[in-house]
């Protein structure tokens, strides 16, 4: 069973690793295949999708409570730093990142849209780095905005703003080398 210390409420918000940010709705008892079960019905509003998962799996699923406001910082001041990229094939740089987004750890996520993120002025994105990018900055900022009782519009416009001030910079450094 579920410890007190992992132990969700109705109206809490939750981030499930492979989907992100939703909210406990209800908490349901269900005989499924002749078990009772106790489950969190989570609400995931962006995908209009309902999930029950059951408390005693909860720690093997990674499901946890927001970040705090330390890893909120560190995760805000990772998007400040320089974009790392690798020159391995797409196929296996697609593969770490979509890994890290499915982690559900805000640092690996904000790694994530600092690494992909192009300045307007910067050359054009394939289609799926921009699929990666956008499904990172969006889960970036669905937290963001869950923590700061704001909008994820309102969260994804800080984040590119980070983004815009801090990269240029790198840009500019790597052109005049």
């Amino acid at each position: 069973m579920a410890t007190k210390a992992d132990a969700f409420d109705v109206g809490d918000y939750v981030v499930y690793p492979k989907h992100g940010v939703g909210r406990v709705i209800e908490l349901q008892k269900q005989e499924i295949a002749g078990m009772q079960l106790e489950l969190y019905v989570l609400r995931f509003e962006k995908e209009r999708m309902t999930l029950r998962v059951p408390m005693n799996k909860v720690e093997a699923i990674g499901m946890r409570k927001l970040s705090s406001d330390k890893t909120l910082r560190e995760a805000l001041d990772t998007l400040k730093g320089k974009p790392k990229v690798k020159r391995t094939m797409w196929s296996r740089r697609a593969q770490e990142y979509e890994a890290k987004i499915n982690s559900g750890d805000l640092v690996s996520i904000a790694e994530v849209t600092r690494d992909l993120f192009r300045a307007d002025d910067q050359p054009e994105q394939s289609y799926s780095e921009r699929q990666i990018f956008e499904a990172a900055s969006s889960r970036l900022a669905r937290e963001l905005a869950a923590m700061e009782k704001t909008d994820e519009q309102g969260a994804l416009k800080k984040i590119l703003a980070i983004l815009n001030e801090y990269a240029p910079k790198y840009y500019e450094s790597a052109e005049a080398v």
